[in-house]
């Protein structure tokens, strides 16, 4: 017996790349920012330059529109779109190997869609992906669970006032998908979906009767304790995510918040929101209003509207809307450095293969190592417009583009890879 292990040991080294850590690098991106929900990635080996046709394994088009980002699991990889001018909301899944599409499935269907804001769409919010189900959310349109054969499970719509159209990804913690609420008007709210049956678990208003607001939530442990942190209009909540129940609270003043809260060093970092963004540390062990005894540190100056923070190490990097990007000092709040990237920005930066991977509006992705100076390994250039945040897998990248009517999915990766 000892003799055996000690040959499978040997293999495993002599191997260029053995099965566990090729199971690593396939690793699923399964929700909005990928594993975790920080925009991090295990991937490897990720090309550095591309164009529409150089390092393209393939290019497909998509037919209507979504800002929603594809999720991927093993071959399959899923997205929303929204045809008929935001009428027929869909959800799409294609096979990665070829990006044929498999299943394309009307979810919702709607006859008064009211009008969005001119960087949204009726198919924002990102799918996520558990176990051999996927879930899709709408906004006020309706949330449903597909099984990844195709098979709806279930579908559930909670009515709100969105104003600038659907745009939050929920999140799921054990058996319950968790979503944000925060439009117009007096009826603003978190809610929780039985992730089986789609039947609602709670549902919890807002502390405060304020403005509307389009944040992803982010799940995390603090003292080995759950925590929903969830930020809103003029406000950043902590809830159990078992029963909604507010475990601390932060007051600020700003409201259209996007960006999805960032988790690290002992520190929840928050952007305040429109008109003129704040960045929060704050210390997530507190209980109540912590608005006066839990912040670390605060920033003014090129904090993001729309772009999520990410934390490499004990280093914060930021992209402003104007395309800004600063690296800080996450503990303290210093600024190792500013950089004008160009273009504005919308999309969520990615960490993957020893870089970050940031795109514009505009189809432009700059890429950069991280690090106290600006280190910068190029840009590469697609057509079209860019508002959906890249995702990683393996060794791709998959970039969605949106025309006027319809848009196409990329899958980027080093020919012959």
């Amino acid at each position: 017996m000892r003799n055996t292990v000690l040959w499978f040991l040997l293999l495993m080294f002599l191997m260029p790349l053995s099965t566990a850590q090729e199971a690593v690098f396939e690793e699923d991106w399964s929700q909005f920012r990928g594993p975790g929900g920080q925009g991090h990635a295990s991937a490897r080996s990720l090309p550095t330059k591309w164009t529409d046709s150089e390092n393209v394994t393939w290019k497909v088009p998509i037919p209507g529109k979504g800002w929603s980002s594809p999720v991927i699991q093993g071959e399959k990889i899923w997205l929303t779109t929204a045809t008929e001018g935001g009428q027929s909301l869909r959800a799409l899944c294609l096979q990665r190997s070829t990006g044929k599409i498999i299943y394309n499935i009307e979810l919702f269907r709607q006859k008064e869609i009211g009008r969005i804001h001119s960087k949204n769409s009726y198919a924002s919010p990102t799918p996520i992906i558990d176990g051999n189900r996927v879930f899709f959310h709408f906004g006020t349109f309706g949330s449903a669970s597909l099984r990844n054969d195709g098979k709806v499970l279930w579908k559930n719509q909670l009515k709100y006032n969105h104003g600038h159209g659907p745009a939050s990804t929920p999140v799921l913690f054990k058996d319950l998908l968790i979503y944000n609420c925060d439009g117009r008007g007096e009826n603003q709210f978190v809610a929780a979906l039985d992730k089986n049956s789609g039947k609602l678990r709670w549902k919890r208003p807002r502390i405060l009767e304020a403005r509307m607001a389009y944040a992803t939530p982010l799940t995390i442990e603090v003292d080995g304790k759950p925590q929903l942190v969830s930020n809103g209009g003029d406000q950043v909540v902590s809830y159990h995510p078992l029963t909604g129940k507010e475990i601390w609270w932060l007051r600020y003043d700003g409201f259209s918040n996007v960006p999805r809260p960032v988790y690290g060093l002992d520190l929840v970092f928050i952007c305040s929101g429109y008109p003129q963004a704040t960045l929060y540390a704050i210390r997530p062990n507190g209980r109540g209003d912590v608005t006066d005894s839990h912040v670390a540190w605060t920033l003014n100056r090129g904090i993001p509207l729309n772009p999520s923070p990410l934390l490499i190490g004990e280093e914060l990097y930021l992209v402003s809307d104007r395309g800004i990007a600063s690296c800080l000092n996450g503990r303290t709040g210093e600024i190792h450095w500013r950089e004008r990237l160009g273009g504005e920005y919308s999309t969520s930066p990615v960490y993957a293969d020893g870089k970050i991977f940031v795109l514009n509006e505009e189809g432009k992705t700059t890429i950069f190592k991280p690090g106290k100076v600006f280190n910068k390994v190029g840009t590469n250039q697609l057509p079209g417009r860019t508002l959906a945040s890249i995702a990683v897998h393996s060794r791709a990248i998959y970039l969605r583009t949106n025309g006027e009517t319809d848009g196409h999915l990329y899958r980027i990766e080093k020919a012959g890879s």
